[in-house]
């Protein structure tokens, strides 16, 4: 199945570049059939701005292949013990569940795609999400959905320079208060060779701590 959607994914990323060749070749054709082309050095000009198709080509395939970026992924991969602390009111000690989560590359090594089980509240909690780096964004990207709702969260960010620290935001609907779009940072610090931290703020938390929600993955031996 995997190889089909990679190969599916291929047909169609060569499909939208012959699509885009055609289309730009068309419209300058029509340009110079309808007189648009006023002067011979005007016509010139635009064709040298015109991407040739092996460039266009190339121009994808270096936005689509997986790079030095995605590499710094392969430290999650592997299967993990985790401890999640829920600070549910100011001052008050958090709540804490124990669970799992396994991460493995998918798609060529472009994303790691993590499977989290553990509890909320006393009830099941099922997790599951992806995490890449964008060639075209220049920005890390990822996407989480859970047996908890109906919604797909999506965020943005970047990393430091020690390499250690993805910072991202992203938005978030608050049902119990009515509060849509709300801005969220979420933070993953790795903090050892086997230890990460996984963090939610809640920036709309003013004065005070804006950590809401804090994972603790060790890697299992």
């Amino acid at each position: 199945m995997r190889i089909r959607i990679l190969a599916g994914t291929f047909v169609l990323g060569a499909a939208c570049a012959l699509i885009a060749t055609n289309a730009i070749s068309q419209q300058h054709d029509h340009d110079h059939d309808n007189g648009h082309a006023h002067d011979h050095d005007g016509a010139a000009g635009h064709d040298q701005d015109m991407p040739s198709e092996e460039e266009m080509m190339q121009l994808w395939m270096e936005v689509a292949a997986p790079g030095e970026q995605h590499a710094k992924l392969g430290y999650f991969v592997g299967d993990w013990d985790t401890v999640t602390r829920m600070w549910m009111a100011p001052g008050q000690p958090p709540a804490e569940e124990t669970g799992t989560a396994t991460m493995e590359w998918d798609f060529g090594k472009r994303f790691i795609h993590q499977q989290y089980d553990s509890t909320m509240m006393g009830m099941p909690y099922h997790g599951g999400g992806l995490t890449g780096y964008d060639n075209y964004k220049k920005k890390w990207v990822s996407v989480w959905a859970s047996n908890m709702g109906t919604n797909i969260s999506y965020m943005e960010g970047t990393i430091d320079q020690t390499g250690k620290v993805w910072s991202y935001f992203g938005s978030m609907d608050e049902w119990m208060t009515g509060e849509h779009d709300k801005t969220v940072k979420y933070v993953t610090r790795i903090t050892g060779k086997d230890t990460f931290l996984f963090e939610i703020h809640d920036l709309a938390i003013v004065p005070g701590e804006t950590k809401v929600i804090e994972i603790q993955y060790t890697r299992k031996k």
